[in-house]
């Protein structure tokens, strides 16, 4: 065994007794889990894309369900569920802004999705991811 072994086992040691540490001190400061705050931003993003504070070539990748035609008439139509491209692979498309947009905001609840302002939308958001990472 090399010195570059040792540092690199005792290095991920570190790391790992560092994030057990921090689990506790987290839900004190109301922090979000990493996998929550990238769903945080993505979800963000999204709602800038819907009112017009992103820029344009994100908000043409997404698309409501209600925009479709042939969707019109179904009851998903009153919902601001997106539409959840088909991708053919699965570790890079899922991973694609449109399908993991999507993905985020069709699995948060509608008073969530239907806030009237960026700030309550964030405020709503966190406490939603939150509740869900630490139950």
């Amino acid at each position: 065994m090399c010195d570059d072994d040792v540092k690199m086992s005792s290095s991920k040691h570190h790391q790992t007794v560092t994030f057990a540490v921090m689990e506790p001190h987290n839900t004190e400061l109301h922090w979000l889990r990493m996998s929550q705050r990238i769903d945080y931003k993505l979800a963000v993003l999204v709602y800038r894309c819907f009112n017009g504070l992103a820029p344009s070539y994100l908000a043409n990748n997404l698309q409501c369900v209600a925009d479709l035609d042939a969707r019109r008439c179904l009851r998903s139509a009153s919902t601001s569920t997106l539409v959840l491209p088909v991708t053919r692979l699965s570790t890079v498309g899922d991973r694609a802004f449109p399908v993991a947009a999507a993905r985020v905001c069709n699995s948060l609840p509608a008073d969530v999705t239907s806030s009237p302002s960026l700030s309550t939308f964030k405020r709503r958001l966190k406490t939603e991811l939150f509740v869900r990472s630490y139950p």
